[in-house]
């Protein structure tokens, strides 16, 4: 069985319930998620070995999210223990013309101020096929840029592949902060993933006839993106999702892939989001998943898009779908008839 390894922040989202704006009531869910831990739930669903990488607290809300992991059937033994406290984020989903808030507090989380050394990348890589990180991770803070470097050239020494979604954040780090440390991660890097916003936030590519607070994203654009990121940095494949949004609760989505050679347009699906957070992680898990499972690059997008498409209506950061599910999507059976 195929051994995938994800490295980065997880943590503590609270939620009103519903629609309700922040505190509209006295409630709020309680749940985890994270870039890297969501692509290790997606890929354990899907039947990969999946192992996540962090640092935790060892109190009580810790212990906790290492369970939350364990029920998914995600390898927790490589996750570093200490530090004071779990990053936190505040979600306001939006619905209609209001768009959904996030408000961190994730300062002085324990992945955040951990050093380098206490990541075996030696010990963790044993057996791995797949390495995945986000440009969330190196955000954190130039230990943690550090530490992917530290993870990307153990990797690459062991042969192992390398995938990276750009996630640009723009409350972690500036545009040039992230420029300087993506350009020189990426050059380790096989497998590109990006949305239609983060190539241009971190290396200035911008694609042409796109609006994007309009809606309007054009697919043939995003070729010359792809081809000028694998230019740029030697990547093997790039993928890139496109988001039309109409409103907060309907979009239209699909995605491109680059293989070097050709280019993909995966189907486009239209959207009736119940929870938007993850969708990119669950396309990359897709990603990741068919190119283990030696899926053509078609057909390789088409479940990616298909994996993401299905995460929209699912609550929460982890997408909570098996291949069938997937399969059964991105094969054209998107009726969602009840199933007896």
């Amino acid at each position: 069985m195929a051994k995938t390894v994800t490295f980065g922040e997880i943590m503590l989202r609270l939620a009103p319930n519903g629609y309700y704006r922040f505190f509209q009531n006295d409630q709020m869910q309680a749940t985890f998620g994270g870039g890297e831990a969501n692509v290790a739930v997606s890929l354990a669903n899907f039947g990969i070995e999946s192992t996540y990488v962090t640092k935790l607290p060892k109190h009580a809300i810790g212990e906790a999210c290492v369970d939350n992991l364990r029920y998914f059937g995600v390898d927790t033994s490589k996750i570093v223990r200490g530090g004071n406290r779990i990053g936190i984020y505040f979600l306001e989903k939006g619905a209609s013309q209001r768009g959904s808030v996030c408000i961190y507090d994730r300062a002085n989380s324990a992945i955040s101020e951990a050093a380098p050394s206490e990541f075996d990348w030696d010990s963790i890589f044993e057996g791995a096929d797949w390495f995945h990180f986000t440009g969330i991770t190196p955000a954190l803070g130039p230990n943690m840029v550090t530490a992917c470097l530290d993870a990307c050239k153990a990797a690459k020494k062991r042969g192992i592949k390398i995938s990276c979604d750009l996630n640009y954040r723009s409350k972690l780090w500036t545009r040039d902060e992230a420029r300087a440390a993506m350009s020189e991660l990426c050059r380790y890097v096989d497998v590109c993933i990006a949305n239609e916003e983060d190539a241009k936030d971190v290396f200035g590519i911008e694609a042409r006839n796109t609006d994007i607070t309009g809606g309007t994203v054009d697919s043939e654009g995003y070729k010359s993106v792809a081809r000028q990121l694998a230019d740029s940095f030697g990547f093997e494949k790039v993928a890139i999702t496109l988001r039309s949004s109409i409103s907060a609760n309907d979009n239209d989505w699909a995605a491109l892939l680059y293989d070097g050679k050709d280019y993909y347009l995966s189907k486009s699906y239209h959207l009736h989001i119940v929870d938007r957070v993850g969708g990119g992680d669950s396309f990359g898990a897709g990603l990741i998943y068919s190119f283990l499972t030696g899926k053509d690059s078609r057909s390789a997008l088409e479940f990616a898009v298909a994996a993401s498409a299905l995460k929209h209506t699912v609550e929460g950061d982890f997408n909570r779908v098996s291949v069938a599910e997937v399969e059964k999507l991105a094969k054209g059976d998107g009726s969602g008839r009840v199933q007896r």
